[in-house]
């Protein structure tokens, strides 16, 4: 009896330590995995003669945000607001600096975000991954609900309406992030980037910071085509 008990307490313990673990790794840091595409085009500079070699701008840089008139009022301004406070930390980081009020700067930045919601993941589909509903918006993290519709296998796009019963647990997000930077007497754009993100988590400072960092990564001089790009978050 008393060997019955003292092992039920060892598993127990060992059960329980078991779960900290486990508990204790998903608390650390969750991974925001970015499918990344970058478009230098510093060439496109005023002044710049055709063969000529290409002058990468070096940092410190100033910069000014601009907007399109869609990010201007009501809620897609107020979140537009935040996305570039995100966005201005980011390209801290890599040391271009947001001008103070009415100080002009030689380069303009244009960030905007989008979201797909998905009621759950593709694979998740009762359909067999046929078909998604959803729907879609600009702005920094949310959609703009009545644009419900499906997407064939073919890539067709299907409007219908989103029934109570297609409304599942466990939403499934597809997300993206781009950068334009213009500049700023000419208007030219010299660098595009993008970084794109599906996945379960929900929107929050830390996932779009995550996007932004990774839409910079090897900025002002990135590899061509598209690469990964792993940041972990913490919780």
């Amino acid at each position: 009896m008393n060997i019955h008990r003292s092992l039920t307490r060892t598993l127990k313990a060992l059960g329980l330590a078991v779960a900290l673990l486990v508990l204790n790794g998903c608390a650390t840091a969750y991974l925001v995995d970015n499918q990344v595409q970058s478009f230098p085009r510093w060439a496109d500079q005023p002044g710049v003669k055709p063969g000529t070699p290409v002058t990468v701008p070096q940092a410190p840089q100033i910069f000014r945000f601009e907007r399109l008139p869609s990010q201007r009022d009501g809620r897609v301004a107020t979140g537009q607001d935040e996305l570039e406070n995100l966005a201005a930390l980011a390209l801290a980081k890599v040391g271009w600096t947001a001008a103070a009020p009415g100080t002009a700067a030689p380069w303009t930045v244009q960030v905007d975000a989008n979201t797909l919601r998905l009621p759950r993941a593709p694979w998740d589909s009762p359909y067999g991954g046929g078909y998604w509903g959803g729907y879609w918006g600009p702005g920094f993290g949310y959609g703009m609900p009545g644009r419900d519709y499906v997407v064939t296998g073919r890539g067709q796009v299907i409007w219908m309406p989103m029934y109570p019963a297609m409304a599942m647990e466990s939403p499934y997000y597809k997300r993206d992030v781009t950068l334009v930077i213009r500049h700023a007497a000419s208007g030219k754009v010299v660098y595009e980037t993008r970084a794109a993100h599906d996945g379960r988590w929900n929107s929050t400072n830390g996932l779009w910071s995550a996007m932004l960092d990774a839409a910079l990564r090897d900025f002002p001089a990135p590899p061509e085509g598209l690469r990964q790009v792993n940041i972990d978050v913490p919780r």
